[in-house]
C-alpha cells in the first residue's frame, strides 16, 4: 500500500496491523509562514515583540526542524557519520550573544543548522543550512578550527594536494559551489610558515576555514525541490568533508 501526502519528498516505512508495511511518500519544504516570521522579526527585533509572537517562532522552528531531520535521514544513507544526529540538537539558538557586541538586538534573523559528525560542537567538518530571507544558503565544511586542527587540515592538503584538487576542481563541485569561500575574513595574506611560498596549494593553505556555499532564493525554500537541492549540495560536498575529517582523526 502506498500513501502520498504533499509537502516535501522523503520516504519512510511504518508498521501496519497484520504486519503489513506501508511506504509513505511525503513532500517536505519550508512553509511561507516561516520566512514571513523571519522577515517580521528583522523589523521588530526586540523582546516584547518576540514574546508576543512566540507561537509563530515555535511554529517556524518546528517547520525548520522537520526539514532538517528529513535531510539528515536522507543524507545519512550516503554519509553514515551523521546517522545519529537529531535536528533539534543541530539547530542554533535564535538568541544572539550580545555581551561583546555593539549591536544589541537580541535575536538572530535567521535559523541555521550545522550537521556534523559528533554533533554541532564537535571538531569535525560537516554540513550547514542557513535560512534567512534574501540571504539563504546551503553548504558546509569546517569554520575557523582551532590551531591544532587547522595545522592538520593544512598538512593533509600539503600531503594529498592532487586528491584535494580533484575534489574542488571536479565538474560537479564547480557546478554546485564554484569554489571554496576565499574572502579576506577566512584567508591569510601569505602562505603560512612551514610551507614554501610558491607551494602549488598556496591559495588553499592560506585559508583559515574551508567552506563552500550555494546561495538559495526565497522561492527555493518553499519549493517541493528543496530537499532534493539540499541533498545534491551535501552529496557534492561529502568528499571534501571526508577529506578534512580524515586529517582530524589522528
Amino acid at each position: 500500500m502506498i500513501v502520498k501526502a504533499s509537502f516535501h519528498t522523503t520516504y519512510f516505512f511504518c508498521s501496519l496491523p497484520a504486519h503489513n508495511l506501508a511506504r509513505i511518500e511525503i513532500t517536505v519544504m519550508l512553509q511561507p509562514s516561516t520566512l514571513k516570521f523571519l522577515k517580521d522579526l528583522s523589523k521588530n527585533n526586540n523582546k516584547p515583540w518576540f514574546d508576543a509572537h512566540r507561537d509563530r517562532y515555535d511554529e517556524a522552528k518546528s517547520d525548520f526542524e522537520t526539514f532538517i531531520q528529513t535531510v539528515i535521514n536522507r543524507h545519512a544513507q550516503k554519509d553514515e557519520s551523521i546517522r545519529d544526529q537529531e535536528a533539534k540538537k543541530c539547530i542554533f539558538r535564535i538568541n544572539r550573544d550580545i555581551r561583546f557586541s555593539k549591536d544589541k538586538t537580541p535575536y538572530k534573523t535567521n535559523i541555521g543548522a550545522s550537521i556534523n559528525r559528533g554533533g554541532r560542537k564537535s571538531i569535525f567538518a560537516g554540513y550547514y543550512f542557513h535560512c534567512e530571507p534574501g540571504q539563504s544558503f546551503v553548504g558546509g565544511g569546517i569554520w575557523m578550527p582551532m590551531p591544532p586542527e587547522m595545522k592538520k587540515v593544512r598538512q593533509e592538503i600539503d600531503y594529498c594536494f592532487d586528491e584535494f584538487k580533484k575534489i574542488v576542481n571536479s565538474k560537479k563541485f564547480q557546478t554546485v559551489y564554484g569554489n571554496l569561500y576565499k574572502e579576506e575574513d577566512v584567508s591569510l595574506s601569505r602562505v603560512p610558515q612551514g610551507f614554501d611560498k610558491d607551494h602549488p596549494a598556496g591559495e588553499y593553505l592560506k585559508l583559515k576555514s574551508w567552506i563552500a556555499m550555494q546561495s538559495l532564493k526565497d522561492a527555493d525554500l518553499t519549493s517541493k525541490e528543496l530537499v532534493k537541492k539540499t541533498l545534491v549540495a551535501f552529496e557534492t560536498l561529502q568528499p571534501l568533508v571526508e577529506f578534512i575529517n580524515r586529517s582530524l582523526e589522528d
